[in-house]
């Protein structure tokens, strides 16, 4: 480029050196004859220019040449790359259909399998049967030896007991040889079973899903139920490992709301529910929620428990007391009526035994509900087939176990859920219900009553 424009700018000097520039076309002196030819240093500069042109032609043409060179090399390299590329994808659908071969031969394996475990049960079958027709031979050979014992036999009953020997140790070959087929059968199984398991690692590592359907050792997951109320196997359960409250549970790293098995101290082992919800691991003791349980229960029921640990129950009088008087706790009430607002309560309390009929003694420590539980005072639990002497008949007017008062009226979360919202007066007294002495009656939808240690 410095060239050409070298040459540009030296052809209009060359031009321009030809003519006088104190001359005129319109001037009228007679001019000299001009020269036919251009000076010596003007071809010079003109032919260096081209000279100089030419060496730039010639170093583009050799630059654009290595340019070329460069773009076939790396032309070359991709279609060497595509070579290579296409020959892992054949060698990688090659190893696809060997796979699934591989697959289908597991499948007739499989069916091979099954078809022998059916033969090792049917011949398992066999055997026992025929165990059982031997254990009746032995005990008729038993009987037979104890007569031959207690009547020595004579020279002519020889034969017989050699008979019956001979019988015996024939039954006695047969069993052996069964019980080694079942062994030699039970071992191809075992190395059947680790095949499959290899070819199912294979299977995995090279991302194809195995067929599962047909798979022999492969078991449906049992659907998680709720345990009942009571504990009806506890033989089972290491008693000494187990947690003496929520508590306890929510300590050992379990912070999900649930049915768990305790075991207080001096007591039996039971299930409880287990709420967590608010960060306070709590023991539900009594839930309300949409009518589906009978509350106007007996004395009997209301000292063992009744309901669902999953739905409303009443864990019972016998457990509460098995837990509470392990340590100091706090009795939270939480509850909501039908205008769906929530309120809760908390008291410190002691609950006593049986013999003073499960006698309840609170003072509240915290609430946003007006209080309706009478405080410092001893209020034992009722019910309508049980009632100290003196106590008014508050269960058979209002229904439900509950500890009443001298106003009956005042407050039973353990009575009749009313669905919907009663609306006489005397309906949604023998109902749930929460009335603070000289103030509006709560219709409650839903309780809950739960224990929590004191900090």
């Amino acid at each position: 480029m410095h060239t050409i424009k070298l040459l540009l700018f030296v052809v209009p000097l060359v031009i321009s050196s030809r003519v006088d520039p104190d001359l005129s076309p319109f001037d009228s002196v007679p001019s000299e004859p001009k020269s036919r030819f251009a000076m010596l240093d003007d071809v010079k500069i003109l032919a260096n220019g081209l000279l100089q042109l030419g060496h730039g032609l010639k170093d583009f043409v050799h630059k654009t040449k290595g340019q070329i060179n460069d773009i076939f090399q790396k032309l070359n390299i991709f279609d060497q790359c595509f070579y290579d590329l296409s020959l892992q994808t054949n060698e990688i659908k090659e190893e696809e259909k060997e796979l699934r071969r591989t697959t289908s031969k597991l499948q007739v394996k499989n069916e091979e399998v099954k078809n022998m475990s059916l033969e090792l049960n049917s011949k398992l079958e066999s055997l026992l049967e025929e165990k059982m027709a031997l254990q009746h031979r032995v005990r008729a050979l038993e009987e037979q030896l104890t007569s031959l014992v207690q009547n020595p036999p004579g020279a002519r009953e020889h034969p017989e007991v050699t008979s019956l020997k001979s019988f015996v140790e024939q039954q006695d070959n047969s069993i052996r040889e069964l019980l080694q087929s079942v062994e030699e059968q039970y071992k191809q199984l075992s190395q059947q079973h680790i095949q499959i398991k290899e070819i199912e690692n294979q299977l995995r590592k090279t991302g194809i899903q195995e067929p599962t359907e047909n798979s022999l050792y492969s078991k449906p997951r049992a659907p998680r139920t709720t345990p009942p109320l009571h504990l009806k196997e506890a033989k089972n359960i290491e008693q000494d490992d187990l947690p003496a409250d929520c508590s306890a549970i929510y300590n050992r790293g379990e912070h999900t709301s649930g049915v768990y098995t305790i075991r207080p101290s001096s007591s039996q082992v039971f299930n409880v529910y287990c709420d967590t919800q608010s960060g306070t691991p709590r023991t539900l003791i009594q839930h309300r929620k949409d009518g589906s349980q009978n509350f106007n229960q007996t004395w009997e029921n209301y000292e063992k428990g009744f309901g669902r640990l999953d739905g409303e129950f009443w864990l019972g009088l016998e457990k509460i007391y098995a837990i509470v008087k392990q340590s100091n706790y706090i009795l939270r009430l939480e509850l909501q009526d039908w205008k769906d607002s929530k309120h809760y309560a908390e008291y410190s309390f002691h609950l006593g035994n049986h013999e003073t009929n499960y006698t309840l003694h609170v003072a509240e420590i915290a609430a946003n509900i007006p209080e309706a539980l009478p405080e410092h005072r001893d209020l034992m639990f009722s019910t309508w087939d049980h009632r100290a002497k003196g106590q008014l008949y508050c269960p058979e007017s209002y229904s439900g176990g509950w500890w009443f008062s001298d106003m009956c009226g005042e407050n039973n979360l353990n009575g009749k859920y009313n669905k919907p919202r009663a609306k006489s007066k005397p309906e949604r007294r023998r109902g749930i219900s929460w009335r603070p002495r000289g103030g509006k009656l709560y219709s409650i939808k839903s309780s809950k009553m739960m224990l929590q240690p004191t900090t």
